[in-house]
């Protein structure tokens, strides 16, 4: 009943997962009909070559020279114009498959991205990377040729059916001898390589997850010298993976020679037979080719269709793979209209962010991570998150950013004439960020303050350069701006990295900046600097910062300290704050 039950589920979800593969199908049905039409030719004019060569054979014995030449340019025709018509179906697969591939990586990437931010970060990069290349690959490569081979492979095996059975029926039952042991097979099949394709899948993700993490903080690996253990870590993920792929090989060869097995049994009697009937003279010679060319196509086409189970297993499990990071809420940017609408009316007067009783939870914990919040912070001031790591400083910044929802209370902007707008992600758009990890990208320094505003002009580059302090830096370098960041800021201080991130945000001319740590890399003279500088730049802008420097708290209108418990408190005595 157990095993009965995990069937249909099996079932169910390759059945949903089909659907969903399905709406890619009807994008490309016009390719992938010319592909089916292609395909279906190429195999008349196959099993037309097998007819053609038994009337050959028939001509030759019986001496009759008047028709030969006829057939023998019959049989030539059909097996060239057989390979032609192949040779184009295999040019349509590679246009429309690669064309499916981008398509569907872009859909994938732009679902990640556009996903609701708390859903899609609990997947690692590596794993969301392993889709993006490999699950999405099979899936496009199954949408132009599982369908279309599973029509054509089906015609030539009702087709060569059809032309035993006109012939000689017990050889049309002889070559199906091994039709009901797949069948009675199929559950067994199905079930163990949709899990050999998930795990192999899912330990994939983790291999991938590893090296890139490994890379990206290699300076750290060797700093404390852990080469060699995560060398030896990596050797433990990856023969885990061999393991896995060692079985499911272990099956896939034994499945490959039970149906060779199988095959061969039933070549080897429909030979017997053939010969039979022919020592009986009831077949000709010609007749006697046919039956092994058509027994053998028979046989090789009912093992092929069986061999799209394991396609169809697997091109589900990736299918099922993309539509678990694809199936989250998305952001819709539904208050854009109202948003812009308020960003032009304020621009001069700034706006104000206001937080009242505001609760979080994260999915995955129990307990609320901020509990009742309230603080606003009007166009000019600056305010000041403090409190101990992990206590919901910068959970504070992601919900202004509207990367995450309250489960109570109320985030808004306020603007001129008190006109407001609840925080979303429709309203991002009037903030600039500055994260505490460093996030400069590959490119030119240009490229990563244009990323922002690239109608930015040189000047604009400057300005915001020597706001941030970084321009005396900048200028001396062999290519000024232009000079090539290497990966993850690798050829720059963190301090320089800060502070190109805070050039960036302010080249947006935000009225709201959000700055998380974002001076810890900077020593206290250069922090002084850069402070002063962001504070006369523009009057109107609000800006919230979270700290863990005691030099930074004279520059803010207000401060407020998130506790161990969840809420925030008010401090007014200055004289009386550590941070």
């Amino acid at each position: 009943m157990k095993d009965r039950k995990s069937y249909r589920n099996l079932f169910r979800s390759m059945k949903r997962e089909w659907l969903w593969i399905l709406k890619y199908v009807k994008l490309y049905k016009l390719n992938i009909f010319l592909y089916i039409a292609l395909g279906l030719v190429a195999t008349v004019m196959s099993l037309g070559t097998s007819v053609a060569t038994k009337r050959l054979i028939d001509a030759v014995v019986s001496h009759s020279d008047d028709k030969i030449l006829g057939v023998v340019c019959l049989v030539v025709g059909l097996t060239v114009l057989c390979h032609v018509f192949q040779a184009l179906a295999s040019w349509v697969t590679a246009v429309v498959s690669t064309k499916t591939n981008n398509e569907i990586r872009q859909e994938i990437y732009s679902n990640v991205v556009t996903s609701n931010w708390e859903d899609i970060s609990s997947f690692h990069s590596g794993d969301l990377l392993n889709r993006l290349e490999g699950d999405a690959s099979t899936v496009s490569s199954g949408i132009i040729g599982f369908i279309p081979n599973l029509i054509t492979r089906s015609v030539q095996f009702f087709g060569a059916l059809a032309i035993v059975l006109y012939y000689d029926k017990t050889m049309a039952v002889l070559a199906l001898m091994s039709a009901p042991i797949l069948f009675a097979s199929s559950r067994f099949l199905l079930k163990t390589m949709r899990k050999f394709n998930l795990e192999s899948r899912e330990l994939n993700g983790k291999v991938l997850s590893y090296s890139e993490e490994s890379m990206q903080n290699i300076q750290v690996i060797k700093a404390f010298d852990l080469t060699k253990q995560y060398t030896a870590n990596f050797k433990i993920i990856l023969e885990n993976y061999r393991k896995v792929r060692l079985s499911y090989e272990k099956f896939s060869v034994l499945l490959s020679l039970c149906l060779s097995l199988l095959g061969t049994a039933v070549s080897y009697a429909c030979y017997g037979w053939g010969v039979y009937r022919l020592w009986q003279g009831a077949i000709t010679y010609g007749t006697m080719t046919l039956f092994l060319s058509i027994s053998g196509t028979l046989n090789s086409s009912f093992n092929s269709l069986a061999s799209l189970a394991p396609s169809a297993v697997s091109i589900a499990t990736a299918a099922g793979r993309i539509m678990e990071i694809t199936g989250y809420e998305k952001e819709k940017d539904e208050e854009r209209e109202k948003a812009l609408l308020l960003k032009k009316r304020s621009a001069s007067s700034g706006v104000s962010v206001n937080f009242e009783d505001v609760s979080f939870t994260f999915k995955d914990a129990d307990e609320p991570i901020l509990r009742d919040i309230c603080f606003s912070v009007n166009p000019g001031e600056t305010i000041a998150l403090i409190g101990p790591s992990g206590e919901g400083k910068t959970t504070v910044l992601k919900l202004v950013l509207g990367l995450l929802k309250p489960q109570k209370g109320r985030m808004y902007i306020e603007g001129e004439s008190s006109q407001q707008i609840d925080i979303s992600d429709s309203t991002r758009r009037f903030c600039s960020y500055v994260p505490q990890s460093v996030n400069v990208f590959t490119g030119t320094i240009a490229d990563n303050l244009r990323m922002v505003r690239p109608q930015a002009t040189d000047e604009e580059l400057r300005s915001v350069l020597e706001t941030a302090d970084l321009w005396d830096f900048v200028s001396k370098l062999p290519d000024g701006v232009n000079t090539v960041i290497g990966e993850r800021g690798a050829n720059l201080s963190q301090g320089q990295a800060q502070r190109i991130s805070i050039a960036r945000a302010l080249l947006t001319n935000s009225m709201i900046l959000l700055l998380d740590e974002a001076t810890s890399a900077l020593d206290v003279e250069t922090e002084k600097k850069v402070l002063e500088n962001i504070m006369v730049s523009d009057p109107t802008r609000a800006c919230i910062i979270t700290t863990h420097r005691e030099s930074m708290l004279k520059y803010c209108d207000r401060i407020y300290r998130v506790c161990p418990d969840g809420t925030m408190a008010k401090l007014n005595d200055y004289d009386d704050i550590t941070v």
